[in-house]
């Protein structure tokens, strides 16, 4: 994984702030990757005391969720879960490029995630952290984040 690009970006320029985006590489076809220290990094950046943070990823075949990343065995039963539920191979969208259990999954699940920044810091309880669920990888991903000051 990549370190945020630009995270001078996530600076206030007067009272806006602008998106910040930066890339991670899956490995597998289905696969969940921890952002946490990346969107916290952005964050810090920010200097953005309270507010909250929207995480999204840019990709009609990656979502953003929140979720334990202490037990593998979590990640691995969350995307069999939705295999099960949205099977490969059967969909019409599968004629132009394969991929329509991926797309099916990403509109399920969400593309993005909102938290809240407290004392400038993400506020995740003790199991929680940021994932990029990847359903069509290998491939790069990229994430926006925008920090939003209350």
């Amino acid at each position: 994984m990549e370190h945020p690009e630009c995270l001078q970006a996530g600076h206030a320029h007067g009272e806006k702030l602008v998106p910040v985006t930066f890339t991670v590489r899956s490995t597998k076809k289905q696969e969940v990757l921890d952002i946490t220290q990346q969107v916290a990094e952005v964050v810090a950046a920010s200097a953005v005391p309270e507010g909250i943070v929207v995480v999204s990823a840019l990709h009609t075949t990656a979502v953003i969720i929140i979720n334990e990343n202490f037990d593998p065995n979590l990640n691995d039963d969350f995307l069999a879960a939705l295999s099960l539920l949205i099977p490969a191979g059967k969909w019409k969208h599968d004629v132009v490029d394969g991929n329509g259990a991926a797309h099916l999954k990403s509109a399920v699940v969400g593309s993005s995630q909102t938290v809240i920044i407290s004392q400038g810091k993400l506020l995740l309880g003790r199991w929680q952290n940021l994932m990029l669920v990847d359903f069509d990888g290998p491939r790069e991903r990229t994430v926006a984040v925008q920090v939003v000051k209350s």
